[in-house]
Formats: structure tokens, sequence, C-alpha cells
């Protein structure tokens, strides 16, 4: 008995991970639609006012999606040819939680749960980085991200020293002003965050002259350190879209394809 086509991997493949035929960009097309009309759904839900004059049709439009994106996960996972490296993947992993919400509710149904699984619903709100597959410039950011998150460590953790010495001294300062403000050193660390990040909250202020000018100094410190990981990010953007392109490699992940190939089997981009 012959397979239907809608079993057989490779079309399968061709029209979920690639665009090259109009029923792959149509099923793009309704993937995007999708992605979007979730996010709306769940603002809409967090307004009470706005939600519940809508309550039985946000509640199908939350089956409606399930499915949807439940067919989409499952279906990556039978027709790629390393579904294991698909799901633990940026993009499988944000396809996997944005379908559990709704299967949590099975999972606990206790009235007591109830409002913890409200707040699961939002997590659909991350299908929205699933649309970076769909654009060039995307995928090089999040390649630039990923090359710099190394960096990026590094300085948060200068940045996490940084700020707790400075919390430290500030509580020495501080401490035993009269009328403080600063009367922890949880309190003093969480003053040098806000005032390095130039957030300026104002809930917590220092009131001798040496916490003033201590305090003048991390503001200034702030704007000195606050673009360097802005310059890291951008640098390494720079490198992805200048370097040259490997011979026989997908200019877009690096991914070894066919000459043959007309679009890489790994993140669809056009080759010829």
């Amino acid at each position: 008995m012959k397979r239907p086509d809608w079993l057989d991997k490779e079309k399968l493949f061709r029209i979920i991970f690639l665009a090259d035929t109009p029923a792959g960009k149509t099923y793009d097309i309704v993937l995007i639609l999708g992605i979007l009309a979730s996010i709306i759904t769940a603002f809409v839900e967090s307004m009470p006012s706005l939600a519940h004059p809508f309550q039985v049709a946000l509640e199908i439009l939350e089956y409606v999606f399930a499915v949807i994106f439940t067919f989409d996960y499952v279906a990556r996972l039978y027709c790629t040819r390393r579904p294991m490296r698909y799901a633990l993947s940026f993009f499988g992993i944000i396809d996997l939680i944005s379908t559990l919400p709704l299967y949590l509710a099975f999972i606990f149904p206790g009235a007591r749960y109830m409002l913890l699984l409200r707040s699961f619903r939002f997590i659909r709100v991350f299908r929205v980085f699933r649309l970076f597959s769909f654009l060039h410039e995307g995928y090089l950011l999040l390649e630039s991200l990923r090359r710099s998150l190394n960096k990026i460590l590094v300085y948060f953790l200068f940045v996490l020293i940084l700020v707790t010495c400075i919390g430290t001294l500030m509580y020495i300062v501080e401490g035993n002003a009269p009328n403080t403000q600063f009367t922890d050193l949880g309190t003093s660390v969480y003053y040098a965050i806000v005032t390095m990040t130039t957030v300026g909250f104002g809930d917590v202020t220092p009131v001798t002259p040496f916490g003033k000018i201590l305090s003048s100094m991390v503001m200034l410190l702030g704007y000195t350190i606050i673009a360097i990981p802005t310059g890291i990010v951008t640098a390494t953007f720079v490198d992805e879209t200048s370097k040259p392109v490997q011979q026989g490699c997908c200019p877009r992940c690096g991914h070894r394809v066919r000459k043959t190939d007309r679009f890489c089997s790994q993140c669809g981009e056009k080759l010829a």
C-alpha cells in the first residue's frame, strides 16, 4: 500500500524546513500567522476587562493553537534526519515549552493549581523567537549572541563582583548614618545595581557627603561600562556578516551542502 504524501518524510521535510515550494511557503505563512495570533491572544488574556466578554472564544483559540503547534513540533521531530539535534536546539526547546501550557492543565487539574496554570499560558509568548528562523538577519543576530556568550558571561561576572564591592563600600559609608536607608548589605548592593545601570529608582538614596561622592562616581562608571556588551555583540555581528563563505557550506549556518542542493537542509537558506 502506498504511503500518503503527508507521511513521506522527504516531502514533509521539504514543506516544513524549506520554502522552495508553494506548499512550503504556505506552511511558513500559516505558522507565522499562528504565532502572531497566539501572542495577541496572550495579551488579551492578560487584561481581564477585555478578556471576559470573549472568554469562550479565547478558550477555543487555546485548543486551536495547541493543536497547530503540537502538530508542528511532532512533524519536525518525525521528518528531520536528526530528531534529537532538533529537540535540543534553541528553536526545538522554544517549540516544546510553547506547547506545554494546555497539557499542563490536564496533568494538574486541581483548583489550587489554576493560578499557576494561568501563568503557564503566557509561555506562548516565547513563540515570538520562532519568527527569527524565517529571517536571515535574525539568524545572524542569534548566532552573534551565541558566539559572544563567553565574553558576555565574563563581563557579567565582572559587573557582579563590581556591584558587590561598591555595595559593600556604600554600606560601610552609609550604614551607621542617622536615618540611613542602607540598613543591610543586600539593600546596598541593590542600590549599586540600580545606580550603575543608570535606572535610578530613587527609593534608596545616600545622606552623607562621602556616600553622595561615591554615588556620583558609580553613576559615571555606569555610563562607561554599560555599552560594552553592545560593542561585543556588534563586533561579532560584523564578523558574521563579513566572513568569507566556505566552499561547500551554507552561507547562513555553515552546514555542509551538496553542489546539487538549491536550499540548505539545516536552515532552509537559498544557495543559488
